[in-house]
């Protein structure tokens, strides 16, 4: 299968993990708490820690703010590590997405999608943080549908009922929509139990939303390892190649 711009009229993104680094941010600061409590743990131990966490505080209802769901997350890898919870980190790891960076091809690509296509965000975040990643971004999608709006979080399907369904009184039916996402678990398996056609970043590195929940079943119609890539495989670019699956 060849996927290619033309053939959508809206590209919907998740947006951290697939425009907004925030692993190595999250990774650092939790290494750096476990190293002045003295836990031996590395990193990917440390992140997928935070991951289950953070997996099982979404699926809570009513939900919880972000800010609300980093707090729970500290606290609870704290109770896993068996360290006393510290007021002021358990702060700072909840604001922490107001000093997460996008990655270096994230406006170049959103500009470049947008000038064909709608673009919207079907983010797990609250708005107040996701206004801060948009001015990071330096760009404004066309379609916002986050977990504060619709009080759920991915892999749970209000995200894509919520944002299909504006984008079909647009009228963009639900064939013409291609979704994109670094996340197996909250992105490519809704996607795929929804019929919607998905593009996977496979960042390199990266860990998170790729194991728990349906991942090891979902199956991306496109993989590629960046923003650019994916971009160049929708356009025809002569750029990286990509890997159909």
């Amino acid at each position: 299968m060849t996927l290619r711009l033309s053939d959508f009229d809206a590209v919907t993104f998740d947006v951290y993990g697939t425009l907004i680094d925030w692993e190595p941010s999250i990774a650092k600061f939790l290494t750096r708490w476990a190293r002045e409590n003295r836990i031996e743990a590395d990193a990917e131990a440390l992140i997928m820690a935070f991951d289950g966490a953070r997996a099982a505080i979404q699926k809570e209802r009513p939900a919880h703010l972000y800010p609300d769901v980093l707090t729970k997350c500290f606290e609870r890898i704290c109770a896993q590590f068996k360290v006393a919870v510290d007021p002021d980190l358990r702060r700072q790891f909840a604001a922490a997405p107001h000093t997460w960076p996008a990655f270096a091809d994230s406006h170049a690509g959103l500009v470049r999608l947008q000038a064909s296509a709608k673009v919207g965000a079907f983010s797990n975040i609250d708005q107040a943080s996701l206004n801060t990643s948009c001015d990071n971004l330096d760009f404004r999608f066309d379609l916002v549908v986050t977990a504060q709006r619709v009080g759920a979080y991915k892999p749970d399907w209000p995200h894509f009922d919520t944002g299909i369904g504006e984008l079909m009184r647009m009228g963009i039916p639900r064939e013409r929509i291609l979704h994109v996402g670094q996340s197996l678990r909250a992105d490519i398996t809704p996607a795929n139990r929804l019929g919607v056609r998905c593009a996977w970043v496979n960042r390199p590195g990266r860990l998170l939303g790729l194991s728990g929940e349906g991942a090891a079943e979902a199956k991306p119609d496109l993989t590629v390892s960046s923003l650019a890539e994916l971009v160049a495989a929708l356009t025809g670019a002569d750029q990286p190649a990509t890997t159909l699956v």
